[in-house]
């Protein structure tokens, strides 16, 4: 286990104010709650972020989700438990987690589009781009889980 390295919230409060304001618009910007916490695993899954998967999955519990969705979501291709805007969620939140590797593809870019709205589409967009921001500091900074 690595050793923490700093607290991002003490070390800059202005920078950290500014990633909770980023936070709060996404959870109240209309996207299912549900929804989301898939799309902040699936990000900190690729990302390697234990702090964030830790809190992620015990939000997504708390809100109902099932054990089992949460077991799958690294499988989600091949589960059948994600509707089908779920699943165009997760694979745009995998081209934009991984866009040096995926350059965003059209194929992903209309699955997604065929299941939001411009304006959810933004907001889906801004929401992996603000989990992603997350994992970073969690990770850079080696933030810690908390235990259990």
């Amino acid at each position: 286990m690595a050793t923490a390295r700093l607290n991002a919230y003490t070390a800059a409060p202005q920078a950290m104010k500014a990633m909770v304001a980023l936070n709060d618009f996404v959870e109240g910007c209309g996207l299912e709650h549900s929804l989301l916490e898939l799309v902040k695993m699936r990000a900190s899954q690729i990302n390697g972020c234990a702090y964030c998967l830790h809190m992620h999955a015990s939000d997504a519990r708390r809100q109902g989700e099932t054990e089992m969705r949460l077991y799958l979501l690294d499988a989600w291709r091949e589960s059948s438990l994600y509707s089908e805007r779920e699943r165009a969620a997760l694979a745009w939140t995998e081209a934009l987690t991984r866009l040096s590797e995926t350059h965003a593809p059209d194929a992903d870019y209309e699955a997604m589009a065929r299941h939001f709205s411009a304006e959810e589409q933004v907001n889906l967009t801004v929401a992996i781009n603000m989990i992603n921001s997350w994992n970073r500091i969690a990770v850079g900074f080696r933030s810690q889980h908390p235990k259990g």
